[in-house]
């Protein structure tokens, strides 16, 4: 089932989408450094995942737990 139809899936890929994009920003700032168009959308998401870190981490946790177990 494609990831956008299924609720679980959709939110692993965000959480993803999010955690990489933060490191990838932590590790090649240049590559994150437009901040409109379609490269925006991934400072955004690495925008997240620097201010919003203790939130991303409980997220990635109980879906690592949830994915695991459920």
């Amino acid at each position: 089932m494609s990831a956008l139809f299924n609720f679980h899936s959709f939110l692993t890929v965000v959480l993803l989408v999010i955690c990489t994009c933060t490191f990838l920003k932590m590790q090649f700032p240049a590559i994150l450094e437009q901040k409109t168009g379609f490269r925006g959308f991934f400072w955004k998401a690495a925008r997240i995942g620097e201010r919003l870190s203790p939130w991303v981490a409980v997220g990635c946790f109980s879906m690592g737990v949830s994915i695991i177990f459920f």
